[in-house]
């Protein structure tokens, strides 16, 4: 029998995937399923980012690209930033990524070995602890309260910290919960951060320009004080609906950027490059697309909160970011990850329990709303009626 190592055992997963996978099987067969489960924008991506990518090819940008990204990509990437939050960056501190992921899964390399300790929130993307855990580190959840609208206190944050601590991961907007830290609690968090010096941080900012009802998304990227030690995360998965294309981007503090690219090499040598041609034209084409598509959402979460609140034994908080809801199912009796598995098999719906975003999601789900709203309201529909006609059920 082979043997493999036993860090493999610590490494979780992502199980809005394994959802995703039993929805579509569930189809297969023949069954009506309403997916809000996945975190993946409904809309096409806009036809001129499709174009670039397809010019690309036709001019012969088939071979390996630098690991760190194309220039003009980088460039691009700079001159976004400036446009959007008003920092100049310097284009040899990006490094463009397949995704999202390798960027916080190289981040929580450099910084995690046993003894070492990383804060990340809880409930979070399940990637943060899922690599700490197979680095070996000691991840110390920060609890993203409910009565708090799911925004991180500095205070709670800022205790938190040790002479162990080495990385503190951010995200804001928040994904699973659509959480919006206030600009006030990232200044004081940022003042209190003048005591650790030594501590880095990874701020996940991949929903930035997802924000409702006049909320301000402050980025950490903004403040000088951290400019030496804050690594970016962002991309175009969500804000241009290129989940598929696998394209993402870290800024990074200048001393990190060649162990990054090491990385890089080590691990995907580079990103496809039509795909980086095709970012180009995203950032800097017509931007009415992200207009439209941050529209919709807004509209939808809106009505997601204001029907669930109607819906016996549910409460929830109205997302200020991103396109989720984090509805609080105790009321019904039901526990989370008993109610969204018969939620898939019985009603047609797929959703999240909210204990696959860590402990404190226990007694929520996660909804997406990144469908049609008229898919919403029928899904929405579905769980009333189902939790009107079923006693409740507990896992074990």
């Amino acid at each position: 029998m082979i043997e493999f190592a036993q860090n493999l055992s610590r490494l979780g997963d992502e199980n809005a995937f394994a959802v995703l996978a039993r929805a579509a099987e569930l189809v297969a067969e023949g069954r009506d399923v309403i997916n809000l489960g996945i975190g993946q924008p409904d809309f096409p991506t806009p036809p001129h980012i499709v174009d670039a990518a397809v010019k690309a090819l036709r001019d012969g940008h088939h071979g390996y690209t630098p690991a760190v990204g194309i220039p003009p990509l980088r460039e691009a990437v700079a001159a976004d930033i400036h446009r959007r939050l008003g920092v100049e960056v310097n284009p040899d501190r990006i490094v463009v990524m397949p995704g999202g992921k390798p960027t916080m899964f190289f981040a929580i390399l450099m910084f995690a070995e046993p003894g070492a300790e990383i804060i990340c929130p809880d409930p979070g993307f399940p990637i943060y602890r899922s690599v700490i855990d197979y680095s070996e580190a000691t991840a110390v959840p920060l609890p993203m309260n409910e009565d708090n609208d799911f925004a991180f206190r500095a205070d709670d944050l800022l205790g938190r910290i040790t002479p162990a601590t080495r990385l503190i991961i951010l995200n804001s907007p928040a994904n699973p919960t659509g959480g919006v830290t206030p600009g006030v609690e990232i200044d004081k968090l940022v003042k209190g951060l003048e005591r650790w010096p030594g501590v880095a941080i990874l701020s996940d900012e991949i929903y930035g320009q997802m924000i409702y009802d006049g909320q301000e998304h402050k980025s950490l990227l903004t403040y000088e004080a951290l400019r030496d030690r804050v690594i970016l995360l962002d991309g175009w998965s969500k804000t241009y609906a290129m989940t598929g294309w696998r394209l993402g981007y870290g800024v990074w503090p200048a001393g990190l950027v060649d162990h990054v690219r090491r990385l890089a090499v080590n691990s995907h040598s580079c990103v496809n490059a039509p795909a980086q041609f095709a970012g180009i034209a995203a950032l800097e084409g017509p931007q009415d697309c992200v207009t439209e598509m941050v529209s919709a959402f807004d509209e939808r979460r809106a009505f997601v909160a204001r029907r669930l609140n109607e819906v016996d034994g549910i409460r929830c908080v109205v997302p200020g970011g991103a396109f989720y809801a984090f509805p609080n199912v105790t009321g019904t009796g039901w526990d989370e990850r008993t109610l969204a598995s018969a939620l898939l098999e019985e009603a047609g719906v797929a959703t999240i329990a909210g204990t696959d975003f860590g402990g404190h999601g226990a007694g929520f789900i996660r909804l997406s709303c990144a469908n049609s709203l008229d898919n919403i309201a029928a899904a929405i529909d579905r769980m009333e009626s189902y939790l009107g006609k079923h006693e409740p059920r507990h896992t074990g």
